[in-house]
């Protein structure tokens, strides 16, 4: 099953600085029936002017991943953490037993990220940070960014960062043209960071398809696997997690 959540649908908030779209309510975006999506809890898509961020707060037992989608952020906590994450990149926080941090975008340019929220299954753990640096060039499938399963710390080159939760979040480049199939764990949300794609999902001998434009998101539920089907140069992430 699949349920599309278009763009111009979707929460939002213009404070001048930052402008964003809520996935699911947030801050003074309220909406009942959007309250999440299993245990993923927040994404928004912000657009961050240059010189200007999100000065020192604090979280508590969450799971916050930045996949940046243009410009660089600058990190900075209580733990003694500091660091730039580019595009391309991912940062993860894990807030624990409490965090307080600082987030800006020290360029001259305006940055575009995806802030995701996904709920902890350990309390109070020791806050950390971390980033890594992915592919960037297209591909041929989707690359694992982000899992919370030991299993999953040898697979491919380059390591996915670690999160306290049953989730997996793919992300990559598909150039026009291209078909693959996306399996899925538990249940997944779709996100179009850029370019144009279409979502099939089997279904009673048929393939129900749902056209993704940038900036939509889409829930996909009752199913093991997705094709994509890249209509132009598109970057995909896909958020897969327990209900």
């Amino acid at each position: 099953m699949i349920k599309h959540y278009p763009y111009n649908g979707l929460g939002h908030a213009n404070h001048g600085w930052l402008k964003t779209k809520h996935h699911f309510s947030f801050a003074h975006y309220y909406n009942p029936a959007r309250m999440g999506f299993g245990k993923l809890r927040v994404v928004n898509d912000d657009w961050v002017e240059a010189g200007m961020g999100f000065p020192s707060h604090p979280h508590r037992n969450m799971e916050i991943i930045s996949f940046i989608r243009s410009g660089a952020i600058t990190h900075q906590d209580s733990s003694g953490n500091k660091g730039i994450t580019a595009a391309g990149e991912v940062q993860v926080m894990s807030a624990g037993s409490g965090i307080v941090h600082s987030e800006y975008n020290r360029t001259k340019d305006p940055l575009t990220l995806y802030q995701i929220w996904i709920e902890t299954n350990k309390q109070n753990v020791e806050p950390r940070w971390e980033s890594q640096k992915f592919p960037t060039q297209q591909q041929e499938s989707l690359t694992l960014l982000v899992s919370g399963y030991n299993e999953d710390k040898s697979k491919g080159e380059t390591e996915p960062l670690f999160i306290n939760q049953e989730a997996r979040i793919y992300g990559g480049r598909l150039a026009q043209g291209t078909m693959i199939e996306h399996h899925i764990h538990h249940q997944a949300y779709i996100l179009a960071s850029s370019g144009m794609f279409d979502i099939l999902v089997p279904s009673a001998g048929n393939m129900d398809k749902t056209s993704m434009n940038k900036g939509d998101g889409a829930e996909v539920t009752q199913s093991k696997s997705v094709f994509l089907n890249a209509v132009t140069d598109c970057e995909i992430i896909i958020i897969d997690t327990i209900d």
